[in-house]
């Protein structure tokens, strides 16, 4: 049985250790996606795709771009076997974990050589203690004085195929 004068001094431990899961999960979340780019960059397949969890969605940048992982591992290949991957780099992130610490959410800022600035946001689950990326869509986001006439193109694009 606990002593009543105890009891005080417990819940003041599991208070203390509150932030600290919260910040261990965080950064434990920053350094799977900061592995998620850097293994693009370095074409490692296996190892890029080890971070996904095995019903994994990725919407690319293309409307048509909705795949399931084993649909991007597909797409993925052929680069990745060239030695190519893709360059993505971060220059902003912000990551929120869920109270229960199983979930987390993120959205990141990114440059890249060919398309500028681009922005990933997504969903990461725990799974055996080990975050996973379930969700990643990547954008490039379109300031908002040029959002008619990109929308324009875009339609007229459609239109054309």
């Amino acid at each position: 049985m606990l002593r009543p004068c105890l009891l005080p001094a417990l819940l003041a431990c599991l208070l203390l250790a509150l932030p600290a899961t919260a910040q261990d999960d965080e950064a434990a979340v920053t350094s799977t996606l900061d592995a998620v780019h850097r293994l693009a960059s370095e074409a490692d397949f296996e190892g890029y795709f080890d971070l996904y969890t095995d019903d994994a969605i990725f919407l690319g940048t293309d409307a048509t771009e909705r795949w399931t992982i084993a649909d991007f591992k597909q797409y993925a290949r052929p680069a990745f076997d060239r030695g190519t991957g893709w360059t993505y780099v971060m220059t902003e992130r912000h990551v929120s974990v869920s109270a229960d610490g199983n979930t987390a959410w993120f959205d990141e800022r990114l440059e890249n050589a060919a398309f500028g600035e681009c922005r990933g946001s997504g969903v990461l689950v725990k799974q055996d203690g080990v975050w996973k990326v379930a969700q990643y869509n990547l954008t490039v986001p379109i300031p908002n004085d040029l959002l008619r006439n990109v929308a324009g193109q875009i339609r007229a694009h459609h239109d054309n195929n």
